[in-house]
């Protein structure tokens, strides 16, 4: 599913005028009450790309996300779709703007834009950033979808394997993958203690967003969870484990990635979810304000059992004997 938000009837009287108008460089475009409204429109110096962008830099600011449909060129398809969404911008935002870009497209007619951009900085939409980006393209060898989604999980396993966490990795504007507000508001109830205790998560292969499944009943063993978790589609489940350890209840919140040997989508659909994991677990802990305690992965639900559950949570301390010299012999 897509965010539900639409392009107002002033949005699209102003992109009208766009089209129509070569007086003007751009349109810079917002959400505001579940609706893609503009807010306002930026002057052509003439011809000159480069020269333009200097219109378009007063309103780029460091932590708000923007919509910014430029003139790249006088011939159709001339228009470009930058979406601007700063690293520093609230999550809730991030995800928004990420989860409506393509629908903001769409709305307006895909047929008038060469090219979507994703970026994080203002620097990039730059003249000198855009010489970046067009000798980027140039030089990018004619890959696949399917290629290039290997190698950006590639990537992003690298950086995820130096275990710094100090670089977000960053994916390509077709591996943006939002999560749906139904499972925000989910976690957010599980932050609190309310809900029913589980939250299990699927992405959606259309839109590439990640969604909320129903949960029938709330497991009440670690066997009940194992078994109620899919075995043939890959799958993101947050679970309220509550037990008693050392005579004390406990209920940590614990997180489950698997993906069966047997999910028969493709690639891309399967690597989809090691690239989100990351960007789940972090929404859940700084935007619903969820503590997980432990995180576990596997490949088969069947895995998830209570002894493993439970040496990862309560460790035994390892006991050590003392060296004792052996007797002598005859002794």
């Amino acid at each position: 599913m897509q965010s539900g938000i639409a392009a107002s009837q002033e949005l699209i009287s102003q992109f009208n005028n766009l089209l129509s108008d070569t007086s003007i460089f751009g349109l810079l475009v917002t959400i505001q009450g579940e609706q893609l409204v503009p807010v306002t429109t930026l002057p052509s110096k003439g011809t000159d790309f480069s020269a333009n962008l200097s219109t378009l830099s007063p309103h780029l600011k460091p932590d708000e996300a923007l919509y910014a449909l430029l003139r790249r060129s006088p011939s159709p398809p001339g228009l470009i779709a930058v979406s601007y969404v700063p690293d520093v911008a609230k999550v809730r935002q991030k995800m928004l703007f990420a989860s409506t870009r393509l629908t903001l497209v769409r709305e307006l007619g895909s047929e008038h834009f060469a090219e979507t951009i994703f970026a994080t900085m203002a620097e990039e939409l730059t003249p000198e950033g855009f010489k970046r980006h067009d000798k980027h393209t140039e030089l990018a060898a004619p890959l696949t979808e399917e290629e290039r989604t290997l190698g950006e999980v590639k990537r992003a396993e690298a950086e995820e394997g130096r275990g710094t966490g100090v670089r977000e990795i960053h994916l390509s504007k077709t591996m943006n993958m939002p999560v749906d507000a139904n499972a925000v508001a989910a976690l957010s109830e599980m932050a609190r203690g309310e809900g029913s205790g589980i939250v299990t998560l699927k992405i959606n292969p259309a839109s590439e967003i990640v969604e909320l499944l129903p949960n029938s009943s709330t497991p009440s063993s670690v066997d009940e969870l194992a078994s109620s978790i899919d075995d043939k589609e890959p799958r993101f489940t947050f679970w309220r484990f509550t037990h008693t350890h050392a005579g004390e209840e406990q209920s940590p919140v614990l997180f489950f990635y698997t993906c069966p040997a047997a999910a028969g989508k493709s690639i891309k659909f399967r690597m989809m979810y090691p690239l989100m994991k990351r960007a789940v677990i972090t929404a859940a802990e700084n935007e619903c304000g969820l503590k997980v305690e432990k995180k576990f992965e596997v490949e088969e639900p069947s895995e998830i059992t209570e002894k493993s559950v439970l040496d990862d949570l309560h460790p035994q301390a390892e006991v050590r004997t003392a060296f004792r010299r052996p007797k002598r012999p005859g002794r």
